[in-house]
């Protein structure tokens, strides 16, 4: 999903892939100050080896979509650790927050900016983030975050199946929070051992819907280190061989258990021990570490 932060893939094969990035005109779900008179198409292209992709807006929006192509050409390539999109990625600008809310059915959440689906990606233009609006690096790393969501969707599953894949919000959260590099906005393994110490009935990768309007930071925290321990602990292949038992027919649960050797509660165990004991202070907690690519 989504910035300050939050959520649900390709073509593969040899040579190159021409992308056809069509800016094409929304209709009137706009704000008032947005709506006009209908206007022509616009259209550019570009080439990736990664995926295709078209960007939807009001002419308004212009110069946001012309950054969110930027933002895209950034962040296909940092994909490619995973895979690449099977299928195309619909942009889909959104004049304002509100818009984004209504589209999404997410009500009260002023932090959300963006929401992933298996091949639609709605983003709040990036010139209505605030004051200043964003800047061009958190674009690229929300789009970078909010990519990893579609390509997740669309390695594990195919377009009517994606949403019922069981998969849990910790991996969905923390994957895209690991590739897109955002452990320096959430909390860290220290602050999430003091909050079980105080809190010693919170299961925040148990029961994650407590915390997502309120403690936005602690849930996506969790979600990237608990990620992020699955990968010291198990290897970046083991995600790519997970992903690849859901696409063959399993859910997440069975396709854990099938991958890693041990089900995801027992994982999710595994880790709430590892915090609460702070095994990240000793490297003999973690011997299979393996580095975050660039």
């Amino acid at each position: 999903m989504r910035l300050s932060m939050r959520d649900g893939s390709g073509l593969g094969g040899v040579g190159r892939v021409v992308v056809m990035g069509v800016l094409l005109l929304l209709p009137a779900c706009a704000s008032p100050r947005r709506l006009a008179t209908p206007e022509a198409a616009l259209e550019s292209s570009m080439a990736s080896p990664s995926g295709l992709y078209r960007i939807e807006f009001i002419r308004a929006d212009a110069k946001d979509a012309a950054r969110l192509q930027r933002a895209v050409e950034h962040a296909l390539p940092r994909l490619e650790r995973w895979g690449t999109l099977r299928e195309p990625i619909t942009l889909k600008v959104m004049p304002d927050h509100a818009s984004l809310e209504a589209a999404t059915q997410q009500h009260g959440v002023d932090w959300l900016r963006a929401w992933g689906r298996y091949d639609e990606l709605l983003v709040q233009a990036p010139s209505t983030w605030g004051v200043a609006g964003a800047t061009q690096p958190q674009l690229n790393e929300l789009i970078l975050h909010e990519l990893t969501h579609n390509l997740m969707y669309q390695l594990s599953a195919d377009r009517l199946g994606w949403s019922r894949k069981q998969i849990p919000l910790w991996f969905r959260e923390g994957m895209a929070s690991y590739t897109a590099e955002q452990s320096y906005r959430w909390v860290t393994l220290e602050e999430i051992a003091r909050h079980l110490e105080r809190f010693p009935q919170s299961e925040p990768l148990r029961n994650p819907a407590e915390l997502y309007r309120d403690d936005a930071n602690l849930l996506y925290g969790v979600a990237h280190q608990a990620f992020a321990f699955l990968l010291q602990r198990y290897g970046e292949d083991s995600v790519r061989a997970l992903l690849r038992e859901m696409k063959g027919g399993k859910n997440f649960p069975e396709a854990f258990e099938a991958t890693i050797g041990l089900s995801p509660e027992s994982f999710v165990r595994d880790f709430t021990r590892y915090v609460r004991w702070r095994g990240f202070r000793s490297t003999r907690a973690t011997p299979r570490a393996v580095e975050p690519r660039d």
